[in-house]
């Protein structure tokens, strides 16, 4: 039997530089347009500054898009627990979750990038104090989101008596972004599903058994954690310009990509949040669209 797989679309972080925001837009609708039927959903990463780079910030971007497409759920892949208080973020996911019909996905990771961490004035701790605050924030999170009155006191963050109204309904599914041990402990605790990015198959393979283990440690079923990938791809019609591509992420034919596709499949990844690196890269959109992701569609038989 073929096992059911779900694609999202991820949106391009920023306009090139000096782009109008119409023609940011358009390009946007045109890339939405031509994946349509075979999403079902739209992501936006949580970044705010990649050098000289334009780059939107992401929770305004998501909400923008969320009005835009009510057919979709939406999420980021994945928003930075450091950049927003705990509680407030508990409080805006229940907003959107309210707002958008209960289309809202909160993928949530520990935050690596530490550039605009230090441009932005973010303290930068090490990265067992990062997950130690994710794992706080998912606490005081589920709280909000469950308990009438919330007080949780925790090494880094806090509320008290708190309460988060309306209640998010339904609960929005927890998503957590990341490889380490200690990240697939909090995943294996908290989550509804794991995202490993950019990971290649064999790497996974490894990190698939360290999630396992830390599932069975916690009495639980690994099989009640959905699996996603994400990273951005470069698809290209022949042969000949599939062997020019470098970089990371899913490179080359229609072909070529549905095979990679199909080897995190093999290993039990069920959905692919997938996009472009170039923002006027169409050609690669419309491949994905026509050629790749319609093979995982029911009925269509094994790529």
């Amino acid at each position: 039997m073929m096992t059911t797989v779900h694609f999202g679309w991820v949106l391009n972080a920023g306009p090139t530089r000096g782009m109008e925001p119409s023609r940011f837009l358009e390009i946007t609708r045109e890339q939405i347009a031509l994946v349509g039927e075979q999403i079902d959903s739209l992501w936006f990463t949580d970044h705010l500054q990649f050098g000289q780079s334009p780059v939107l910030e992401g929770w305004t971007a998501l909400t923008y898009i969320a009005a835009l497409y009510p057919q979709y759920r939406i999420g980021h892949m994945v928003l930075c627990q450091s950049f927003r208080n705990p509680a407030l973020l508990a409080k805006m996911g229940a907003t959107l979750q309210y707002l958008s019909g209960g289309r809202f996905l909160l993928g949530i990771g520990a935050g690596w990038h530490e550039e605009e961490y230090r441009a932005y004035n973010y303290p930068f701790p090490e990265p067992r104090i990062r997950l130690e605050q994710l794992e706080e924030t998912l606490q005081i999170v589920k709280a909000l989101w469950s308990e009438e009155q919330a007080t949780v006191e925790g090494r880094h963050y806090r509320v008290h008596s708190a309460y988060c109204e309306p209640k998010p309904e339904p609960v929005p599914p927890v998503i957590v972004g990341g490889l380490g041990p200690r990240l697939l402990h909090i995943v294996a605790r908290y989550a509804d599903g794991w995202n490993a990015a950019w990971v290649k198959p064999e790497a996974y393979r490894e990190r698939l058994t360290t999630f396992e283990r830390a599932c069975q440690q916690l009495g639980r079923d690994p099989s009640q954690i959905e699996r996603s990938w994400f990273g951005r791809c470069i698809c290209v019609p022949s042969p000949q310009e599939a062997a020019r591509l470098q970089g990371r992420g899913l490179l080359g034919t229609p072909d070529q990509i549905a095979e990679q596709i199909q080897a995190y499949v093999d290993l039990g990844i069920t959905t692919f949040m997938l996009g472009s690196w170039e923002l006027e890269d169409l050609q690669t959109v419309e491949l994905l669209a026509r050629q790749v992701l319609p093979r995982f569609r029911p009925g269509a038989g094994a790529a």
